[in-house]
């Protein structure tokens, strides 16, 4: 017997656990960290605390990130895995009512109902559980939640992210902190768009602009804000 030949395949969703959280750990980091010492610049701090400033930013932000990210996509995991519980509790009690209901779900999809029915029977024979999980639930093993994952991935690009505009502070002028690190920290934020759109299979450009746009305003209301309350104080 001859079997087809399998090519392999790679598809952008199986980094989509990872992706979403690095890509949004490091622009977090870019526009926070970078805001922060916009702001603290622009209320005429001196460079010590400007950079002390940034550090505790980039700690803080890193150390928020994970405990954010887990706590969230755990939430995303104990929900996973309670509907797979009572789904697996329904095939054990109920399994020609399953049976039906993934049936009808190839019928809603284009099968003719004799090819769903055998269909149904085929794949619950092999993985019933895997079979509803899949196509009753939209649960999968690209798209399932893996905290720790987005955690580590989250924290970490955050913290990458922010070395970036603090070592545009560390090696400014002492007077052009502003803008040494406003101009650098948007060609970052550029830069990053256009690496997550090219991994995401999106548009570069469009990536680039989405991103830079909302750090630029991110800095500028933060920079108005250092500015006036340095000018009151």
């Amino acid at each position: 017997m001859i079997h087809p030949r399998r090519h392999a395949e790679r598809h952008r969703t199986e980094r989509i656990g990872w992706l979403r959280a690095a890509v949004l750990g490091a622009n977090d980091g870019i526009v926070s960290t970078a805001s922060l010492v916009v702001g603290v610049a622009a209320a005429g701090a001196t460079s010590a605390n400007v950079l002390l400033t940034g550090v505790a930013g980039l700690v803080a932000g890193a150390m928020s990130m994970a405990a954010g990210e887990y706590v969230s996509v755990h939430s995303q995991a104990d929900t996973e895995a309670a509907d797979l519980a009572r789904e697996k509790s329904e095939i054990e009690t109920d399994p020609a009512a399953e049976h039906r209901e993934l049936s009808a779900i190839y019928v809603g999809r284009g099968l003719e109902p004799a090819l769903a029915q055998q269909v149904a029977v085929q794949l619950m024979r092999h993985d019933a559980l895997g079979a509803h999980a899949r196509d009753e639930l939209g649960i999968s093993a690209a798209l399932s939640a893996r905290p720790v994952q987005a955690a580590l991935a989250s924290a970490g690009s955050f913290a990458v992210g922010a070395a970036l505009p603090l070592a545009a502070a560390a090696l400014a002028p002492a007077q052009g902190v502003l803008v040494w690190v406003s101009v650098a920290s948007l060609a970052f934020l550029a830069l990053l768009g256009v690496l997550a759109a090219r991994a995401g299979g999106a548009s570069p450009l469009l990536g680039a602009w989405r991103v830079t746009f909302w750090g630029a305003l991110a800095m500028a209301i933060t920079a108005g804000a250092g500015r006036l309350f340095g000018a009151a104080l």
